[in-house]
């Protein structure tokens, strides 16, 4: 019997402040996270979940050199929004990587970092050929 993995469950952010990592990720989703533990955050969202958890905790269960919080360089946490260019305005407060610009295959999108570094693109499509990527895929 063949198995397909067909649902994306979540994504994990492993840090040293899960305190101020969720509340960024609350801020900038307008979410409240769930808090099954001190140690863990999940902000759910229609499309997949961003599961938050303490370096404390991660190191002994996995080792240290697992997961290395505030170290990616590589990985882009995306969201889609409705307005890129009013989610722009509502978190000015934020350091931004590069203002909402619109990409070759249809996006607008901005980039921002969280707390830890991590790369964020809050995006929307633009054009019918982006509006009917997200409708086929969820995103």
């Amino acid at each position: 019997m063949e198995t397909l993995m067909t649902i994306f469950a979540s994504v994990r952010v492993v840090t040293d402040d899960i305190d101020r990592l969720t509340t960024f990720y609350e801020h900038v989703t307008g979410l409240t996270a769930s808090r099954p533990a001190p140690v863990f955050a999940e902000v759910r969202t229609t499309a997949g979940t961003l599961a938050i958890s303490s370096s404390q905790t991660t190191k002994p269960l996995y080792g240290a050199e697992i997961a290395r919080p505030a170290d990616n360089h590589t990985v882009f946490l995306e969201f889609l929004v409705p307005d890129v260019d009013a989610e722009f305005a509502r978190l000015r407060d934020l350091e931004f990587v590069q203002e909402p610009t619109t990409m070759p295959w249809g996006n607008r999108s901005l980039l921002l970092r969280d707390p830890d570094g991590n790369l964020v693109n809050l995006f929307t499509p633009v054009t019918p050929e982006a509006a009917a990527r997200v409708a086929e895929h969820g995103s």
